[in-house]
């Protein structure tokens, strides 16, 4: 490892969009965050994996870069994805308002969550001069002064119910929703990863009733949220898991233990431990008489990917996820 690498402030991008089963589009759009239209490839950048889900029909990319550079390396990956994806023509069980659905802005070094915001923010305008008629709301550090959450922004637009009103919508930066774009959230907020855990049913008023159960917003695990979806003939538990701040110092050490906490410029931040939502998960499914056929990490924790970040730009591997060879489920 190069101490310049050590040196610089590093940022992901874990870029949703709402593709997956045109492997080509999503090889564009993953080439076009560390190459220029000229082949020419962008400093300190990589695409450290991509996961791509058939049923989902929505493909996530981890893109890594300095704070000075990521800004250009998103913009030129959504830049495709917008050319290419039309998403008035998307068909998929996970909910998505736009073509590209989500730019969320993460800080994995030397880096503050407000100078992320700022990064947001400049993607976000630079997208509609890029794409002209494009539609953007903004969350999280991005969302200054109101500093509204990616979930709420998504209930108050009906991403939970895959409806797009398009007359009553209005965007934060660029005009009304168009049927091509839909509209895009671009914000920034401390590391959510994605972990999924598969159900041996196709029992999905069970599987919601799981989700019910571990998600946050209705009393269960800290900075966990969750959904039920059919896939490949099965029911998965799909969980955005969020990294939070606050936590009690006078909590025991069997609570403790729930929780992996990492630190970025002197911030500390905690997060649910995946082996925890997973065993959590199977004894939830075991009370209806249901079994667990396993659990994926989309991508990397914040540790890992920080450190994984390093790696490839240290060494130049621009296209690091295919050396990883992806996941898909």
């Amino acid at each position: 490892m190069t101490s310049s690498v050590l040196r610089k402030s590093l940022v992901a991008c874990l870029l949703n969009v709402s593709e997956a089963r045109n492997k080509d589009v999503i090889e564009r759009i993953a080439r076009a965050a560390v190459c220029n239209s000229r082949g020419q490839k962008h400093p300190d950048t990589a695409v450290l994996n991509v996961f791509s889900n058939y049923d989902y029909n929505r493909s996530v990319l981890t893109i890594v870069s300095t704070s000075e550079q990521i800004g250009r390396s998103v913009v030129s990956s959504c830049v495709e994805g917008f050319t290419c994806i039309d998403h008035s023509r998307h068909d998929g069980v996970h909910p998505c308002l736009g073509s590209i659905d989500l730019v969320p802005i993460y800080p994995l070094s030397g880096v503050t969550l407000e100078q992320c915001g700022n990064i947001a923010k400049g993607i976000a305008e630079e997208l509609v001069t890029q794409v002209p008629g494009c539609s953007l709301f903004l969350f999280g550090y991005a969302d200054i002064p109101d500093m509204r959450s990616l979930a709420d922004r998504r209930r108050s637009l009906g991403w939970f119910r895959k409806t797009l009103d398009v007359d009553t919508i209005e965007a934060d930066i660029g005009l009304k929703p168009s049927g091509k774009y839909g509209v895009t959230g671009v914000g920034a907020s401390p590391y959510v990863m994605n972990c999924n855990v598969t159900l041996d049913t196709q029992d999905l008023t069970s599987g919601k009733a799981i989700a019910t159960a571990i998600r946050e917003r209705t009393g269960g695990l800290k900075g966990v949220q969750a959904m039920a979806f059919p896939n490949k003939g099965q029911v998965e538990i799909a969980c955005n898991v969020e990294s939070f701040r606050d936590i009690s110092e006078n909590i025991s050490e069997l609570e403790a233990a729930k929780y992996i906490s990492y630190n970025i410029c002197e911030d500390t931040f905690f997060y649910t431990s995946p082996r925890h939502i997973e065993a959590e998960v199977q004894n939830l499914a075991s009370c209806r008489g249901i079994k667990t056929v396993g659990a994926a990490l989309v991508g990397f924790t914040p540790q890992e990917c920080r450190i994984t970040a390093e790696y490839a730009i240290s060494h130049g591997i621009h296209e690091f996820w295919k050396k990883r060879k992806g996941v898909s489920m």
